[in-house]
């Protein structure tokens, strides 16, 4: 069953060998279509190495809003012979590849950077079919099936560009067969040529040659389609009005953003996939213009290893700075001790994990959302956490900000978690409101001399209060002498082993999570999609599985089938109390998430009693499609005998 049922709407590819200029076509055209009206998602995957492996971007285009990818292709964009090899079975009837002609004899045995396991699915499928096992018996595969392919000799048609312009050097620029393939896209799609030159300005405008010669390759392109091709037949996408507020970017980039709004100005990191991105986009925008008609500036600081950048940070914290860290699951693993440290002490600490396929170093640079139990219990002992999870880019941003209010008014640590897809996607969203309120707790920075309390200057940072929060004070503030310790302390930080004092410190810690759990507004904790709709068939699940299922619901009320769907945003502490309400009246659960193991299922049933009868996951390193997800929850209805369906898409 494909999802390509609204007519203004296409799912693009573009692939290449890795450190070929995939990514900043696949982003050229992502802003071409955007300029156009069309709002986008796309979908970012490469191997965890720098150059060679194959590399592709799928995007997503429609005059409404989307935010899943599709496992179907519209357009395949190629510029080697391993994307047509890997993608061209997966494009739609009446979908359209681009290729390059002069690899038509290509044997797939030629292609070095195919792993075995995928040659062999190739091979199979074009024995099976009776095509060679060449580029031209994967086009004839897909002509098979109704495809239209454009053959275009990327090489002859820079040295003709070459020769018009008079420029010899161009002819040896083989870099801009890129945007020469994305220009050839645009074309068949009859998207307007200025908006194109305005994204590659964007993209290349600090690179002055690099511009010059990627919009003379771009425009040559671009015109060679009009004049030697038949587009009649080809799919179109009608422009619409410009969108307005509306931003462009990717999930580490909104959470980046997201940070610098709600005050951090320190951030540390070791470099690991795919947290990196998030801090390098920090880096080189380290100075601040005018939020609030104020500037300012982010310090961050590259540290040797994770204890570096963990504990850098809680130093940092003590100070009275709002601070953050960022990584990933091989990371986060060395910063458990230091994150007891920060429990112990009431420490305001802030760690944006995204997460990637484990154990070990598992999938460097693929999606997986196996470290929730992990972030739920890192450290020894018992200590106070909370563990937030974003489901989207937009929520990426607003939960950034809530992380550090969250980790000042309860004075503990709070583990954000997003994941490699979110990450690495782009969605078009609203413009972000920056009119959010920061909120930093029983924090103070003048401290009188009668506040002080016990030897001269001694401040009691620990103190037994009504509530399970103490006043809070940067170190070195004048009057407010008080000590930090990784051992059970009194309220001024000196060490303690009092039976008496050990029991009243672990309930004061402790029963912030009971506070928290009172005080987090309710959408915060969950939001439960179509609850009024009296459906008795629940899916329940957490992150950035959020927009597929959204979107193979709405397919699936369409017809008829109705359900709930409970987005659960605070995973620690459980809001046991919100679950049951959504839960009530409903007769069958499905869980949906991206491990193993279910691990959201476990919480849900660990914390309501109540079973989950029917379990989709995935787990290959590639993302949930929301094509993948109807298909899934269709069987279920149908009567599936499966308790346990595990989703194979991807490539």
């Amino acid at each position: 069953m494909s999802f390509l049922t609204d007519a203004n709407s296409i799912s693009w590819l573009i692939g290449g060998p890795q450190g070929s200029g995939v990514d900043s076509a696949a982003n050229i055209f992502a802003k071409t279509c955007a300029k156009q009206g069309f709002h986008i998602f796309g979908k970012r995957e490469f191997y965890s190495n720098i150059k060679g492996e194959h590399s592709h971007f799928t995007i997503r285009i429609s005059e409404k809003p989307v935010s899943s990818h599709l496992e179907e292709i519209d357009m395949l964009v190629s510029f080697d012979a391993e994307t047509v090899f890997r993608h061209a079975d997966k494009v739609a009837p009446r979908g359209t590849i681009i290729y390059d002609s002069s690899l038509i004899e290509t044997v797939l045995e030629e292609v070095p950077t195919i792993d075995l396991e995928a040659n062999e699915r190739i091979r199979k499928l074009l024995e099976d079919s009776g095509h060679s096992l060449n580029l031209g018996g994967m086009l004839d595969l897909a002509k098979s099936k109704g495809c239209i392919v454009y053959g275009l000799p990327y090489f002859e048609m820079i040295e003709e560009l070459s020769k018009n312009l008079d420029d010899p050097k161009l002819s040896k620029l083989t870099r801009v067969v890129n945007v020469m393939a994305i220009s050839a896209s645009i074309s068949l799609l009859s998207i307007n040529k200025d908006k194109m030159i305005e994204a590659i300005q964007e993209i290349f405008g600090s690179k002055p040659k690099l511009l010059a010669s990627n919009i003379a390759a771009a425009g040559y392109a671009y015109s060679y389609i009009n004049t030697k091709f038949d587009t009649k037949n080809i799919k179109k996408i009608t422009p619409k009005d410009t969108l307005k507020n509306y931003l462009l970017l990717s999930g580490s980039q909104a959470a980046a953003i997201g940070k610098i709004v709600g005050g951090c100005r320190f951030q540390t990191y070791y470099p690991i996939t795919p947290a990196s991105d998030e801090s390098e986009f920090l880096e080189s925008n380290q100075i601040i213009d005018q939020i609030d008609g104020k500037h300012g500036s982010i310090v961050v600081v590259q540290t040797e290893d994770e204890i570096a950048a963990i504990t850098m940070a809680i130093g940092a914290s003590l100070t009275g700075v709002r601070t953050a860290t960022a990584t990933s699951g091989p990371g986060f693993s060395l910063m458990a001790e230091a994150l007891g440290w920060s429990g112990m002490n009431e420490v305001p600490l802030v760690v944006t994990m995204y997460q990637r396929a484990g154990p070990s170093t598992g999938l460097p640079t693929r999606h997986e959302q196996s470290d929730l139990l992990f972030a739920i219990n890192a450290g020894h002992g018992d200590f106070p956490k909370i563990v937030l999870a974003s489901g989207d880019i937009e929520e990426s941003f607003y939960d950034a900000i809530k992380a550090f209010n969250l980790a000042e008014i309860y004075q503990l640590p709070v583990i954000h978690l997003l994941d490699k897809a979110i990450s690495s996607s782009i969605q078009t969203c609203k413009n972000f409101s920056t009119e959010l309120k920061i909120e930093r707790g029983k924090f103070k920075t003048v401290v009188d001399k009668n506040e002080s309390e016990g030897a001269a200057g001694h401040f009691q940072r620990f103190k037994f209060e009504d509530s399970p929060i103490s006043t809070r004070v940067p170190i070195g503030t004048e009057n407010a002498i008080f000590w930090n310790t990784g051992d059970e302390h009194t309220e001024e930080g000196h060490i303690s082993e009092d039976p008496d004092n050990r029991i009243k410190m672990m309930d004061k810690r402790m029963k912030k999570l009971d506070l928290a759990l009172e005080k987090i507004p309710e959408e915060d904790k969950a939001i439960c999609y179509n609850f009024n709709s009296n459906s008795e068939n629940v899916v329940i699940s957490w992150g950035s599985t959020k927009g597929a299922i959204l979107e193979a619901l709405e397919k699936l009320s369409a017809e008829g089938k109705k359900f709930r769907f409970i987005q659960i945003r605070l995973l620690h502490p459980f809001p046991t109390e919100t679950i049951k309400k959504f839960l009530m009246d409903t007769k069958l659960i499905i869980d949906v998430e991206m491990n193993y193991s279910s691990q959201l299922g476990s919480l849900v049933q660990q914390n309501t009693a109540r079973e989950i009868d029917y379990k989709i996951v995935k787990f290959n390193g590639r993302p949930i499609s929301s094509t993948e997800i109807y298909i899934a929850l269709k069987s279920i209805l149908s009567g599936t005998n499966e308790r346990r369906i595990v989703l194979e898409g991807g490539t």
